[in-house]
């Protein structure tokens, strides 16, 4: 069952849509395994009379098991970890309801967790930790945690790639505005498009703060 599509933004993409891994039911398969042991055991009782007293018990037993996990299936089926481009999500709980939202721009720091069991499986716990004063979170029973963590951390680049193209194409624009008020209209529109692509390549890392302050500088005495 996907993440319902009325919980996201309009302009959100869904990038990883997990349920919890299936050691989520550890608990299950370890008392199933024991309970079917019992039923065995039991159907082997030779004397009828003593096989027809321990059947009922026996059989309560299964049908606790059993409604057990229904109920933990129903949570399972209800449980959801979303990474967006935007944001990392959690909703669990089948009457009540239990959400988490932590927005990429404020996490600082993805750790996750694993046993040796837990990587021979594919499982793990996953910590992020966030500006604000619930400031760590963790997620259990995530599927491949080293690979959520990797996408996490590459939507966070989308994110930040967003922010500075935005804001190299609100800088453009307000030069080219600002140049078309002296010289009039028409002008400026060359000069505003190579300080645009030199704020890209500040914000990307490639020229220091400075040397942007100089190139643009160059560019606007040449008018």
């Amino acid at each position: 069952m996907a993440f319902p599509r009325h919980l996201l933004y309009d302009d959100e993409t869904v990038v990883v849509d997990l349920h919890p891994h299936w050691w989520y039911f550890s608990r299950h398969i370890l008392t199933g395994i024991s309970l079917l042991g019992l039923v065995i055991l039991t159907a082997n009782i030779e004397s009828p009379d003593v096989r027809t007293v321990v059947r009922w018990p026996v059989g309560l037993l299964v049908l606790v098991w059993a409604v057990w996990l229904t109920g933990t299936y129903l949570r399972w089926l209800r449980t959801y970890f979303v990474v967006t481009d935007q944001r990392v999500l959690y909703r669990s709980g089948v009457l009540g309801r239990r959400g988490v939202e932590i927005p990429l721009d404020r996490i600082s720091n993805i750790d996750y967790r694993q046993g040796l069991w837990e990587r021979l499986i594919g499982v793990g716990d996953l910590d992020v930790e966030s500006a604000g004063e619930d400031s760590d979170t963790r997620f259990d029973h995530i599927k491949r945690p080293d690979g959520v963590q990797n996408e996490i951390y590459r939507q966070m680049d989308g994110v930040a790639h967003r922010r500075a193209s935005a804001g190299a194409d609100a800088l453009g624009d307000a030069v080219a505005r600002a140049v078309q008020a002296r010289l009039g209209p028409g002008a400026g529109g060359d000069v505003a498009a190579k300080i645009e692509q030199l704020a890209r390549l500040r914000d990307e890392g490639h020229i220091s703060p400075a040397e942007f302050e100089q190139r643009k500088n160059r560019l606007l005495d040449a008018l």
